[in-house]
């Protein structure tokens, strides 16, 4: 794709959807309003047969960008946790531009992981470059008064602080549950146990790096354990970015969102932007996203059947909850970052 040619303009039909770091290059494909509006994810599973899109060379995307203005909000969460479901909710808003989990802030959050280390592809400065240009295709909004909401994927609250720091004018959703619900609800589902075990032990290197020390034994956690060490090393990304810019990040908590859906939203509205319109809040409230398996709407689900599925997972892995809560106390008695997440527990 000719980017020169076509120019990247400031509305977002060209998305860029992948980044090659060895080539230095991006893959952007051509998206609607109504594609983005439709899209759970912003990865590959968003292109089809038949879409415009191809290779651009880093030099020219940077430039052509540089030229871009805006910042983007974010939601930031520890996964499984309704952000996705908010997402869409508060992209019904008008004065919101929903982007729910660009697949190049996933890579930009295992990169970032890397700075450190002689193995990183990238210098500081380099990687500085591309998450500014990054953020900046991602701030393009169909109207002037809309702003990005970008609905991150759970492994970037490891960069949740770096990026709110980036952008002072950003404000951030920080949404969590509590450590039983949380070990409840992975434990509760094969695909989420097999998403569990795969991120295990990056999430155990990240924990590891946040309290300098390397006190666990990847072979040794039950899968109790892990689903509390998870838990631990998501949310001391959120803790971090919350001391950081207090004012800027409201935390939001699911279970207490699903019992007063309309007081969620409009807090979520009124951090984001100032107030909430009746008219918005009630095109979310009525919205059938509330009856909808967020992340595949074609599916039913809702607080009813959550509360069955949590309620199944606690008679079934009674033994494996009671490990990890175990755990997640003799972690927080023995590591200042985890007790301080715990502390956090039951913020408004």
């Amino acid at each position: 794709m000719d980017l020169i040619g076509s120019e990247l303009r400031a509305n977002p039909d060209l998305y860029p959807l992948a980044f090659n770091v060895f080539q230095d290059s991006v893959y952007f494909v051509r998206l609607s309003q109504a594609r983005y509006a439709e899209a759970s994810f912003l990865d590959q599973r968003v292109a089809v047969q038949g879409d415009e899109g191809g290779w651009a060379q880093w030099a020219p995307v940077a430039a052509l960008a540089g030229r871009l203005e805006g910042e983007s909000d974010y939601i930031f969460h520890i996964g499984h946790v309704g952000s996705t479901l908010l997402a869409r909710l508060l992209g019904l808003s008008p004065r919101v531009f929903s982007l729910r989990e660009p697949a190049i802030l996933r890579l930009l959050a295992q990169v970032a992981f890397d700075l450190p280390t002689p193995e990183s592809p990238w210098s500081q400065e380099t990687y500085d470059e591309h998450v500014e240009v990054f953020s900046r295709l991602w701030a393009r909004t169909y109207d002037p008064g809309q702003k990005t909401l970008l609905k991150a994927t759970s492994l970037v609250s490891e960069m949740a602080a770096s990026l709110m720091a980036r952008s002072p004018a950003s404000r951030a959703i920080a949404m969590t549950v509590a450590p039983e619900v949380y070990m409840a609800t992975i434990l509760g589902g094969p695909a989420s146990r097999q998403e569990l075990a795969s991120t295990a032990q990056s999430r155990l290197r990240r924990l590891h790096r946040r309290i300098g020390a390397s006190p666990w034994r990847l072979y040794q956690m039950s899968e109790g354990e892990l689903a509390a060490m998870s838990w631990a090393c998501e949310m001391a990304g959120l803790a971090e970015a919350a001391a950081q810019a207090p004012d800027r990040v409201l935390w939001l908590d699911f279970e207490r969102f699903l019992s007063n859906p309309a007081a969620g939203l409009s807090a979520a509205l009124a951090h984001l932007h100032g107030a909430a319109s009746e008219a918005d809040l009630q095109a979310m409230m009525l919205s059938p996203l509330f009856g909808r398996y967020s992340k595949g709407p074609e599916h039913a689900y809702d607080a009813n059947l959550r509360r069955q599925v949590l309620d199944q997972a606690r008679a079934e892995h009674r033994g494996e909850l009671a490990k990890g809560l175990a755990w997640l106390d003799r972690a927080g008695r023995d590591a200042t970052v985890v007790g301080q997440a715990l502390g956090l527990i039951g913020l408004p």
